[in-house]
């Protein structure tokens, strides 16, 4: 009988617990005190949430060489705000393979890396990593040709083009064959190579 008498004791008392946990019901919107609501709910200014926009990609030129070592512009993509050090990264990557079965070829080597390209006024210097200067020949002025044509397309036909090689100012061969310590323009090119 003992047990019996338990359970609807313990029932009883379940439901009031349970009863005691339930949410108030009211028929109409009750304030509460300031001193009642959670901290900061009551700023009046909304918080404010900052979401990073996906980068933008612009379309720019980069210049390869045709079948006839003439030059080629190339059409690349890169971040809308990339400075010229991207846009020449872009050049050092070579052409696509549907690019080269296109014959469209470069002179500048896969180890060849841009270091740095910085602009003062119009003229352009462009850092060059050791092995900028460890080919020599028609290849050198071909590849110097491809640098200073992507920089026009992207600064104006006007910007001239100093090099360095780790940051030491190096002279350069332009298309007629002589070198030029000074700075490079993409007129220099306009000619074939001899």
């Amino acid at each position: 009988m003992r047990r019996r008498l338990r359970t609807p004791l313990l029932l009883g008392l379940l439901s009031l617990v349970a009863a005691g946990c339930a949410i108030p019901t009211q028929g109409a919107p009750v304030s509460i005190a300031p001193s009642k609501v959670p901290y900061n709910l009551l700023e009046t200014h909304l918080p404010t949430t900052t979401t990073t926009q996906p980068k933008s990609f612009v379309a720019v030129k980069v210049f390869f060489l045709g079948a006839t070592d003439l030059l080629q512009p190339a059409e690349r993509y890169v971040a809308g705000t990339a400075p010229l050090t991207s846009i020449l990264g872009a050049l050092m990557l070579g052409p696509t393979s549907a690019e080269e079965a296109a014959n469209i070829t470069t002179a500048i080597p896969s180890d060849v890396a841009v270091l740095a390209a910085t602009t003062a006024g119009n003229i352009v210097t462009v850092n060059m990593n050791s092995a900028f200067g460890e080919f020599t020949g028609t290849d050198t002025e071909l590849a110097v040709g491809q640098i200073v044509a992507t920089v026009a397309a992207e600064n104006g036909n006007s910007t001239g083009v100093l090099f360095e090689i780790d940051g030491q100012r190096t002279s350069v061969p332009v298309a007629n064959g002589s070198e030029v310590a000074g700075p490079v323009y993409v007129i220099d090119f306009l000619t074939a190579p001899s």
